[in-house]
């Protein structure tokens, strides 16, 4: 396995440690000056995490904690839309793949971590799964040049960017809405440390609905590849240490079967690319 680095709970006290076999070795008591990951990432120091956790023993086994999203409070986590082809097939309008990517932004409080449940919200039933690979900046930037670009990728994780369908399209311009629902989504569990460009080039990428496999692709056929991604976004907007770029999701979200399939109450759902792990999350009704 990589190593992996965690954002978690126990009680009413947060940490952030090194994943084990058994549970979660907590180092973050270790390293005061770095509050949550972010100050990590931004400090470039994910690996002395692993070194500090090297031979000590587990902290918090299992079932005594719960996974939080791995960067707390991002300044920035933007989204890549309609970035596979077979997605841009599936809105059948006769259009060629766009010159440009779609973008739209999600805030933090729209996911939940690795074993918590996506809450489906009172305003819609129409809650909808997305897999996809997301990158968490480590050396920001702006006007960063593709030829470059991969090596500002401090660490990769998972999410699963919730969506309910209806609300994207409530007005003629946007999807923030939908896309912003309290806890629709879900990122983890981990970090992977960036350390090769070959980790984010050509992944194998999964969702499985219940163990049904309903999304599988590979990053080498994105057409706009992560490099892109960075260079494109560091145009408008300046990137920094712990940004997240969430890089787009394959064909076969419930919206496009016939008739859809929408996430209920009892589903599972498990995004896994290789390299990085399986986020696995339940889905529950808003209370």
């Amino acid at each position: 396995m990589p190593d992996r680095i965690a954002s978690f709970s126990a009680g009413d006290e947060s940490f952030y440690g090194v994943v084990a076999d058994g549970g979660m070795i907590a180092v973050s008591p270790d390293f005061p000056q770095w509050p949550t990951l972010r100050e990590v990432v931004e400090a470039s120091e994910l690996e002395t995490l692993i070194q500090a956790a090297r031979g000590r023993s587990v902290t918090h086994p299992d079932g005594s904690f719960r996974y939080d999203i791995p960067i707390p409070a991002p300044e920035k986590i933007i989204c890549v839309g309609v970035n596979f082809p077979d997605r841009n097939a599936e809105y059948k309008d006769g259009q060629e793949a766009p010159a440009n990517m779609s973008l739209f932004v999600r805030f933090p409080r729209s996911f939940t971590g690795h074993g918590q449940p996506l809450i489906r919200p009172k305003a819609s039933d129409k809650l909808d799964y997305e897999g996809e690979i997301a990158v968490v900046i480590g050396k920001g930037g702006r006007h960063i040049p593709d030829a470059e670009a991969l090596d500002h990728i401090a660490a990769l994780t998972l999410c699963n960017e919730g969506t309910l369908r209806d609300w994207v399209r409530h007005a003629k311009f946007n999807v923030t809405q939908g896309k912003n629902f309290d806890q629709s989504g879900a990122m983890g569990p981990w970090l992977v440390p960036f350390r090769d460009h070959a980790q984010i080039t050509d992944v194998h990428l999964t969702t499985r609905v219940n163990g049904e496999i309903r999304q599988d692709d590979r990053t080498g056929r994105m057409m706009f590849p992560v490099a892109r991604q960075i260079a494109y976004i560091s145009t408008f907007t300046t990137l920094v240490p712990g940004d997240i770029i969430v890089t787009g999701t394959p064909t076969g979200a419930g919206a496009r079967f016939d008739p859809p399939k929408f996430l209920k109450p009892g589903d599972e759902i498990e995004v896994e690319a290789e390299g990085i792990g399986t986020l696995k999350n339940g889905v529950a009704d808003e209370t």
